[in-house]
């Protein structure tokens, strides 16, 4: 890109000519110089400032990305002050606030089902209805697209604003159970403590499915499309991971995924086939995820893709240290930890921390 730059001094006598510059900019110009206050700052503060406008376009330039990306930007709610207000009335305003989240995130679950990326595989719920306990907010009745055999079903939503614990699984699960019971625990959750994943595994008959929330929801209904066929609740395993320790470092091998089949609540393992990337963070502190290493997976030939893309020869052996499931070898972690972060190509993301002690 190629940028016409416009030279505004803050000296007094550039002020008084200001009506003279003004009628030699374009129209366009013109118009954009209508935030005023913006040059008056500049003026007050900088001696000279330069200013770029009316960029021109380069076609023979091919812009991969800019100086940085990001990944996924939530949405969030501004909540009001409550210094100024009864206790009584902020305290039943947060319980409504509470009831509002629940009663969209059943409402939307009811439509979409719960889903792991397989048409063949998605979970619909005959009937959905809020129920009035402590960890389960709705009960109903789900069946598989294939055999249509009606489960009895709970569903324990985690918070609005943090992760689900394994505590959340282990209370909704026991009075999922009470009563006449439950066969399926649907809890579904924005993000999931790391030890979740063990916590599900401890109730027998009772089928527990981690579920992650689309970010969309937050948003709430106003706008969300309405539509069940959004990925809004997805089912999404771990990564299956071997990790060696080597006199070069600690590699870690990426095997595939330990995939939930929502409709029954097997595992299965599947290929890197259904993996797009996956990241390491060789030294992971527990509270944020840093990209130390990045590798893509995946067919569908992602070389060839990429020289297309850039209209240009990519660096063979550059590309293949990043394609590929076997990581470099890195120093064993200050902290202990390292962890694994898993997406696969609808974007849908898994995080699994590994201990190897200090």
């Amino acid at each position: 890109m190629r940028w016409l730059p416009i030279n505004i001094a803050s000296q007094p006598a550039a002020a008084k000519r200001s009506t003279s510059w003004r009628e030699e900019m374009p129209d366009s110009a013109t118009r954009t110089h209508a935030a005023g206050t913006a040059v008056a700052a500049i003026a007050r503060h900088a001696d000279t400032e330069m200013l770029y406008d009316q960029p021109y376009q380069d076609n023979k330039r091919i812009r991969v990305t800019g100086p940085f990306t990001v990944e996924s930007l939530s949405p969030h709610r501004v909540l009001p002050a409550d210094d100024d207000r009864p206790e009584s009335e902020t305290e039943a305003q947060r319980s409504d606030s509470a009831a509002d989240f629940a009663n969209m995130i059943i409402e939307n679950l009811r439509k979409a089902g719960v889903q792991n990326g397989r048409k063949k595989e998605h979970l619909k719920f005959l009937s959905l209805h809020p129920h009035p306990g402590k960890w389960i907010h709705a009960t109903g009745e789900s069946a598989a697209d294939g055999d249509g055999k009606p489960r009895r079903a709970a569903v324990s939503i985690g918070p609005e604003y943090g992760a689900v614990s394994p505590m959340q699984i282990k209370e909704a699960a026991k009075e999922a159970v009470e009563g006449i019971g439950h066969d399926l625990l649907v809890v579904c959750g924005y993000a999931f403590d790391p030890h979740v994943a063990e916590e599900t595994k401890k109730y027998g008959n009772l089928t527990v499915l981690p579920t992650r929330m689309n970010a969309d929801l937050a948003m709430g209904n106003d706008l969300l499309k309405k539509t069940g066929a959004g990925n809004l609740f997805m089912v999404f395993g771990d990564p299956d991971v071997e990790v060696r320790e080597t006199p070069a470092g600690v590699v870690v091998e990426l095997r595939g995924l330990d995939v939930f089949d929502p409709t029954t609540g097997e595992i299965r393992s599947s290929s890197t086939d259904d993996i797009a990337c996956w990241f390491i963070d060789t030294n992971y502190n527990g509270e944020a995820f840093f990209v130390r290493h990045a590798y893509f997976t995946g067919g569908d030939e992602p070389y060839e893709k990429l020289k297309k893309a850039l209209r240009a020869e990519v660096d063979e052996d550059a590309w293949a240290s990043i394609y590929g499931t076997v990581s470099r070898p890195f120093q064993r972690p200050e902290t202990g930890k390292f962890a694994v972060k898993v997406i696969n190509h609808y974007g849908d993301e898994v995080l699994k921390v590994y201990d190897l002690g200090r």
